[in-house]
């Protein structure tokens, strides 16, 4: 079948082979793809993918912010297991490609959905636990979390918002960002800068400014609070 030609790239992506393809291709099966049948669809798999996820990271926090207290952990946590940050991960490796949606899902922009592709990222996991084990599973987790020395640096207060958002991005070296700027004439031929940031092509973040640093740094401002970190 063509969709497990395509799951076959989706595991490169991940850097996880499965024993058992058919576990990610029900990871990939929203419900209105299987007309409703839970057991058809992805949500059950979601359920266990959170549980893991909320594990693994808590665990990985656990272990290297050991001076870092019990309220300071659960905020790191949830910055990282939100919506918004399953949203970027899947986005950074293109998931909503993957996903079994019905058609009017599809016409909908279903494909592009926040809900559905965090919530296909879950499951996703669950599939690589389920297949692979613990083991498996965090690391493939840990592929898409920010380093230790990222979460530590505390940069994203400092507005160093490029910086930040290429340590949160280099845990995987086949990632790559990159910035498209455009220069427009504004009153009193005062310039005003628009800028993108892209993750492997993709826009991930947009903004603008009087000076393309500004513009650059306001663009990765945005794609860094998309990943459901404090910006403020």
């Amino acid at each position: 079948m063509s969709e497990f030609k395509e799951l076959s790239e989706l595991e490169k992506k991940i850097g996880y082979k499965f024993k058992d393809i058919e576990l990610l291709h029900h990871a990939m099966t929203h419900s209105s793809y299987s007309g409703g049948k839970n057991y058809e669809c992805n949500e059950r798999l979601e359920f266990l993918g959170d549980a893991v996820l909320q594990l693994t990271v808590s665990k990985y926090l656990f272990t290297n912010m050991k001076s870092v207290p019990e309220g300071g952990l659960t905020k790191l946590r949830a910055s990282i297991v939100c919506e918004n940050s399953l949203y970027a991960f899947a986005k950074r490796i293109n998931l909503g490609k993957y996903i079994l949606l019905g058609k009017g899902e599809e016409q909908s922009g279903g494909r592009d959905r926040k809900s559905i592709l965090s919530d296909a990222f879950e499951a996703m996991i669950a599939a690589v636990y389920l297949d692979g084990g613990d083991e498996e599973s965090t690391k493939m987790i840990l592929s898409f979390v920010p380093s230790i020395e990222a979460l530590k640096s505390g940069k994203v207060r400092l507005g160093d918002y490029k910086t930040i958002l290429q340590e949160i991005i280099q845990q995987n070296p086949e990632e790559h960002i990159s910035y498209e700027v455009e220069e427009f004439d504004g009153p009193h031929n005062h310039k005003t800068f628009n800028a993108r940031v892209l993750l492997n092509g993709q826009a991930i973040g947009s903004g603008s400014g009087q000076s393309k640093k500004e513009a650059e740094q306001a663009a990765a401002k945005e794609a860094v609070g998309l990943m459901g970190y404090d910006t403020e």
